[in-house]
């Protein structure tokens, strides 16, 4: 951040350092796998987590796990960790949780997106492109889901 911009006290956003936190690979049944002419099934999950560094700089990590199946045997299994830390600096502080939740993912997708793939293609395996998540959409649902909770719990 600029010391202008601290002083003036302008929001202000900045990418500190985009990085993969954890990358795991198991392939259980090579090399017999890798006969296999079946499709696999492969199953996505993904999730998000945010942590405070410090004072206004944040920890957002996307997990993605993708497990390819061919009838019950494992073909592959792939977990990744892609994370960054992001500073925002003079935010309402309304906007941090939209931020941190919507805007960071969606910068850090790309990378998990590419990361996946190059990781089944070095395993031996046709790439594993991940379709787009609306992580805004993610958001509301997630914010809706809070509040139908709070509403249980009071009633």
């Amino acid at each position: 951040m600029t010391a202008a911009a601290q002083e003036n006290n302008q929001p202000a956003f900045n990418i500190e350092k985009i990085y993969v936190k954890d990358l795991s690979l198991e392939i259980p049944h090579a090399p017999n796998i890798f006969l296999e002419r079946e499709s696999p099934q492969i199953d996505v999950q993904l999730n998000t987590q945010t942590a405070v560094i410090e004072g206004d700089v944040y920890e957002v990590m996307i997990t993605n796990t993708v497990t390819a199946k061919v009838g019950e045997k494992v073909m592959f299994l792939i977990e990744a960790k892609q994370a960054g830390i992001f500073r925002l600096s003079n935010l309402p502080s309304e906007d941090v949780e939209p931020v941190l939740a919507v805007m960071c993912p969606n910068i850090l997708f790309p990378y998990l997106r590419e990361l996946i793939s190059n990781t089944a293609v070095r395993a031996g395996f046709a790439p594993v492109m991940l379709n787009p998540v609306n992580f805004d959409m993610l958001y509301q649902q997630h914010k809706q889901e809070q509040a139908q909770a709070a509403v249980t719990t009071t009633h």
